[in-house]
């Protein structure tokens, strides 16, 4: 329960990364303002000027951010399901038990919610020339190249990153092994135990 848990842990972090990924440029471009208006950001929030709230939309729209989100998260869950299924033990419950432990993640986790988060982000931390700006830039050729590689990119770091972690891992645990013997002996004894 503990591995499932920790799991469950990591898609929400992971997921809740996607967003903050898909909205670098925008945060690495309000970051100088974001440190000068940090005791506003501390006081109450304020609302969002309708005009700037009608840019910001404009500009999730021009920048397909629902359809990012909802792809990110589709290729993070396909990432994690994989590593899930093989930190359960082997049964014929497991298929079932990490079916439905989806199900019910992608039901708390919905797309919108991170178009939510990441229309707040915006008003945070760009003013609405910046996001005029950024609505012109996604227009552009370049723009466009640029909302159709980062996901994708991102998916694939991600995929290569988690590869390269498990292999890290594998490789790490059997050099301590290799080099403890006593250690490998007691985690012999304990699995022996357990079973």
């Amino acid at each position: 329960m503990k591995t499932l848990t920790l799991v469950a842990i990591s898609l929400f972090v992971g997921a809740s990364s996607l967003a903050a990924q898909s909205q670098a440029p925008s945060a690495a471009a309000g970051a100088a303002q974001a440190n000068s208006d940090s005791t506003a950001a501390s006081a109450a929030p304020q609302k969002t000027d309708p005009a700037k709230a009608a840019d910001i939309q404009r500009l999730l729209e021009v920048a397909g951010t629902k359809k990012m989100m909802a792809d990110s998260m589709a290729g993070l869950l396909a990432n994690i399901r994989p590593t899930l299924v093989k930190s359960l033990p082997p049964g014929p419950y497991r298929e079932k038990l990490v079916t439905l432990f989806f199900e019910r993640v992608q039901t708390k986790m919905q797309p919108q919610q991170f178009v939510d988060m990441a229309a707040a982000a915006y008003d945070k931390y760009l003013t609405d020339d910046e996001i005029k700006g950024l609505i012109a830039f996604y227009q552009t050729p370049l723009g466009q190249k640029t909302l159709t590689v980062l996901p994708q990119l991102t998916i694939e770091l991600q995929k290569k990153g988690m590869e390269a972690g498990e292999q890290a891992g594998r490789e790490s645990m059997q050099e301590v092994l290799a080099e403890h013997p006593d250690l490998a002996q007691s985690l012999q004894d304990a699995a022996a135990l357990r079973q």
